[in-house]
């Protein structure tokens, strides 16, 4: 059971909340976990333009409430992602020094189109750790061509007719079969992926810490997942509000389910009947939510139960004008992904008595 420590005389999360990361637990040596952290949080910024930092936490009037945003769109790689892929980073880092020079690097593998991609190549080319990721054919020309200047491998998946869900994430699986490790925000995948995305909601829980619901765009899952984690251990009282759209929203679909099957121990128990591809392909201009599957459905589900939350769909006008209003009232440059949490805000409208907070999770490229 983690429990609440913090170092505040750093304001970088990883040294902030080492003690509450699997990895610091693991590496039992607080020097050299400094250290090492130090070093590829250097060679981040050496890759990206700068390190990691705690990321700014502010009221803003939107719709005629006070809303409280969290603003990750200049963290490293423009988005929240790149926390797990430097949590995961970590881990390797200390079973690497456990193992001793020569023990060799397995190649690193990602299923992603957007952010993620570039979150894990940009950890990736810091340690100079070869990276293939596994791209949609309509993956978008200004991600494909950062990920190529980072030095990772790119392999296009077309669809296959017969075959269901994502084509990339079934090639991913298949080169992790072959031997290489998972390196992406998917939990079931490597769960140490949840370890660095918790920093979002430790910071959270200190910045604000009166916040009585978290609205949170939901693709993967994995980010839900992580807040809820850190929140938790925080001590804040926040609800976990998982925001989907129209055009994918697997999870809001297993929500249901689970209730008809009495629970979760039952849902979990028959997956398949409760977590599937969504068909037809989906559709959103928050294109970063469009996973097939919300892989840590069960997480998710878990942490809305255990905190009185619910999970939304958005119409995809409101997508849109979110992410407008977003924008006009903080200047942000969020993307439609990064500011759907604002829309499942606006689609829920809860009591005017209460303290919302959403994440502005990715910046317009």
């Amino acid at each position: 059971m983690l429990e609440w420590s913090l170092d505040t005389s750093s304001n970088q999360p990883f040294v902030r909340y080492r003690k509450m990361l699997r990895s610091w637990v693991e590496a039992d040596d607080d020097a050299w976990f400094v250290d090492r952290v130090g070093q590829l949080d250097a060679a981040v910024a050496g890759v990206d333009g700068h390190g990691f930092e705690i990321t700014p936490c502010s009221e803003a009037l939107i719709g005629g409430r006070s809303i409280t945003i969290k603003d990750e769109t200049d963290n490293v790689s423009g988005s929240h992602k790149a926390r797990h892929t430097f949590g995961l980073m970590l881990h390797l880092l200390v079973r690497e020094g456990r193992a001793g020079a020569g023990s060799g690097r397995p190649p690193l593998a990602i299923a992603s189109c957007g952010n993620a991609a570039v979150a894990a190549a940009v950890v990736a080319a810091a340690e100079r750790w070869p990276l293939t990721v596994y791209v949609p054919q309509v993956a978008e020309a200004v991600v494909v061509a950062r990920l190529r200047e980072l030095d990772a491998t790119v392999e296009f998946c077309p669809r296959i007719d017969g075959e269901e869900g994502d084509p990339s994430y079934h090639r991913f699986r298949e080169a992790v079969r072959a031997g290489a490790v998972p390196f992406g925000c998917q939990g079931p995948d490597n769960g140490y992926t949840i370890d660095g995305g918790r920093t979002l909601g430790y910071e959270l829980a200190e910045q604000a810490p009166d916040i009585d619901r978290v609205y949170v765009q939901v693709g993967g899952g994995a980010l839900a997942a992580s807040v809820a984690q850190g929140l938790a251990v925080g001590g804040s009282p926040a609800a976990l509000v998982a925001v989907q759209t129209e055009g994918c929203a697997p999870l809001a679909r297993a929500w249901d389910r689970t209730a008809e099957l009495g629970g979760l121990d039952e849902a979990r128990r028959q997956r398949a009947s409760v977590m599937w591809p969504w068909t037809p392909t989906p559709f959103s201009a928050a294109t970063g939510i469009l996973d097939d599957e919300t892989y840590d459905w069960a997480a998710v589900t878990e942490a809305m139960v255990a905190t009185g939350g619910h999970p939304v769909v958005v119409p995809e006008p409101v997508v849109a004008e979110a992410c407008e209003a977003g924008r006009s009232a903080t200047g942000i440059n969020v993307s439609p992904t990064g500011s759907a949490g604002l829309a499942g805000l606006l689609c829920d409208d809860p009591p005017t008595e209460t303290k919302p907070a959403v994440l502005f999770t990715g910046a317009q490229r």
